[in-house]
C-alpha cells in the first residue's frame, strides 16, 4: 500500500495550552509514502533509562548459581520470569568510587552519587559538593538534541540541595543519581501531576497554568483541548493507526484519571483552594504512575533518556502496606538475622513488582513492526550489594531490552571481580550514538553483550 502524504515524527496534536506528542504510527513511516525508488524504512531511536533502588537486596536470593542462558531465575526475580528473553543479569561490576577511599563513613552518599558517574564525590555537607557528569547527561548532549527534552529525571523522593544527610555527605549526594556537571545535580520530578503536565504543556508556563485551572474547573481532559486536531488527523490515518492513536489516547486519559484519584480529593470546583499536588499516597500507585509517563515520553520521542530512583539513598521508608512495619534502611543493617532476611526479600520482591510493571507497558507498546523493549537499554540496580556490609562490588544489576538488536539477552553473564560498572555504560553510550573515551574509573568497554 502506498500513501500519498507523509506524516512527520515530530508532528503534535494541539490546542489551548497544550502541545500533545504522537506515538511513531506508519503515516510517518517514508517507506509507505514513496514506491519508486522504494526507501528504507528508518530505524526507532534507541533508548535509555536508570532505575535505581536502595540500600542494596538479599544477594543470596538475586544472583543466579548458573551462568549462560540456562540459568534458574533465582527468588527475587520470580516476576521477572515472563521477560526473561529481554533481560541480562550482569554479575561482578562494581563501583570502586563508592567506597571509602579514605573517606569514612557515608556509603549511602557516594552509591548514588557515584552510581552513574564512576567518580569519588567531595566528602562535604557545604555547597563545593563535587563528583562527576554522569552517563545520562553524556548521552543528553548529543542525543537530547532531537527530542523536546534532553533528558528526564524522576523519582519518589524529591532532591534536596543542602543539609548533611550521611556521615558529613550533603544531601545532594543522597537524593542525586544524574549530574550535568561535576557539581551541578539535577532535581528530579516526585510528582505525576506536574510530570504529566510538563510533558504535554506547550511550554509556556503561564499559560499551561491558565489551561490547567480550566481542566480543574471544568472537568475537562488535556484530550479535549486537542479534539479538533484529532479528529482533523484520524480521517486521514489509515485503519491501523486509527487504532493505535485510540489505544495511545486512551492510555493518556487512564493516566489522567489515575493522577487525579491520586490527588488529594479536594473538589476541582473550589478553585481557591491549592491545587492538588497529585503525589499518591500509595507507594506502588507513585512508582507505576512514573513508570507509566516514563514509558509514553519515550513512545512518544519526547526524550530518549531518564533516570528513575525508587527512593533516595538510605531511605528508612516503612512498607507497612507489605507487612514490612520496620524502615528499610534500618533493617538492611540485618546483622544476619533470618527474620530482617526475610523482611528485606519482600521490600526487594516488591521493587521487581514495580520493574515488571515497567517492562510490560515497555513491551506492550509497538512500533516499526516491534516492541518499544527492543529498542531500550533498562539497567535496574542499587550501588550497593550487602545492606549490612555495604560492599560495593557485585552489584545487582539487570539489564533489558534489545538495544536496537545490538544486545543478546536472556543470559546470565559474570563477570570477573571489580570489572567496573562504568564499562557498561561506555558501551551504551557507543550503541546511542554518543561515544565517549572515560566515564569515571572505566577501564575499557564491557565485552559479552552481543553473545
Amino acid at each position: 500500500m502506498t500513501m500519498n502524504w507523509h506524516l512527520p515524527r515530530r508532528t503534535f496534536l494541539k490546542g489551548l495550552g497544550v502541545s500533545l506528542a504522537l506515538p511513531a504510527l506508519e503515516a510517518m513511516n517514508p517507506r509507505l509514502v514513496y514506491s519508486a525508488p522504494a526507501r528504507p524504512a528508518k530505524k526507532p531511536p534507541l533508548r535509555m533509562a536508570f532505575l535505581y533502588v536502595p540500600n542494596g537486596v538479599h544477594m543470596q536470593d538475586w544472583k543466579p548459581k548458573e551462568e549462560g542462558s540456562d540459568y534458574k531465575t533465582p527468588y527475587l526475580l520470580e516476576k521477572l520470569e515472563p521477560y526473561k528473553s529481554d533481560l541480562l543479569v550482569l554479575s561482578g561490576l562494581t563501583q570502586r568510587k563508592a567506597f571509602a577511599n579514605g573517606d569514612g563513613g557515608g556509603d549511602h552518599a557516594r552509591s548514588l552519587a557515584t552510581f552513574l558517574t564512576g567518580c569519588q564525590a567531595r566528602k562535604t555537607s557545604g555547597a563545593d559538593i563535587k563528583v562527576g557528569m554522569s552517563v545520562d547527561q553524556w548521552a543528553a548532549m548529543k542525543v537530547g538534541k532531537s527530542t523536546r527534552f534532553p533528558s528526564l529525571e524522576i523519582g519518589c523522593d524529591e532532591s534536596r540541595q543542602a543539609g548533611n544527610c550521611d556521615s558529613g555527605y550533603s544531601c545532594a549526594y543522597s537524593s542525586s543519581i544524574a549530574w550535568r556537571t561535576e557539581s551541578s545535580p539535577m532535581g528530579k520530578e516526585a510528582d505525576p501531576r506536574q510530570l504529566f503536565d510538563r510533558l504535554f504543556g506547550n511550554g509556556n508556563p503561564g499559560e499551561s497554568a491558565e489551561v490547567r485551572a480550566k481542566r480543574d474547573l471544568y472537568r475537562k481532559s488535556i484530550l479535549d483541548f486537542v479534539s479538533d486536531d484529532t479528529q482533523s488527523l484520524r480521517n486521514r490515518l489509515g485503519v491501523h493507526d486509527q487504532q493505535k492513536l485510540d489505544e495511545y489516547l486512551y492510555a493518556v486519559r487512564e493516566i489522567e484519571k489515575r493522577i487525579e484519584q491520586a490527588a488529594s480529593g479536594q473538589s476541582p470546583y473550589r478553585t481557591k483552594m491549592e491545587r492538588p499536588t497529585g503525589i499518591p499516597k500509595d507507594y506502588a500507585e507513585h512508582i507505576r504512575l512514573l513508570g507509566d509517563l516514563m514509558v509514553l515520553s519515550f513512545q512518544t520521542d519526547l526524550t530518549r533518556i531518564c533516570t528513575f530512583v525508587f527512593a533516595n539513598e538510605g531511605s528508612n521508608r516503612s512498607y507497612k502496606f507489605i507487612d514490612v512495619p520496620e524502615g528499610h534502611h534500618d533493617l538492611s543493617h540485618h546483622g544476619n538475622d533470618a527474620k530482617k532476611f526475610e523482611q528485606i526479600k519482600k521490600i526487594n520482591r516488591f521493587h521487581i513488582d514495580q520493574f515488571a510493571y515497567v517492562l510490560n507497558k515497555l513491551k506492550s507498546a509497538t512500533e516499526a513492526g516491534g516492541k518499544l523493549l527492543d529498542n531500550c537499554m533498562i539497567v535496574y540496580g542499587s550501588g550497593i550489594s550487602d545492606g549490612n556490609r555495604h560492599n560495593h562490588d557485585d552489584l545487582p544489576i539487570l539489564l533489558a531490552g534489545g538495544a536496537g538488536g545490538s544486545v543478546k539477552s536472556g543470559r546470565h553473564i559474570v563477570y570477573p571481580k571489580n570489572t567496573p560498572l562504568m564499562n557498561l555504560y561506555l558501551s551504551m553510550l557507543d550503541r546511542m550514538g554518543s561515544p565517549i573515551d572515560q566515564l569515571g574509573d572505566s577501564s575499557g568497554r564491557l565485552s559479552h553483550l552481543t553473545g
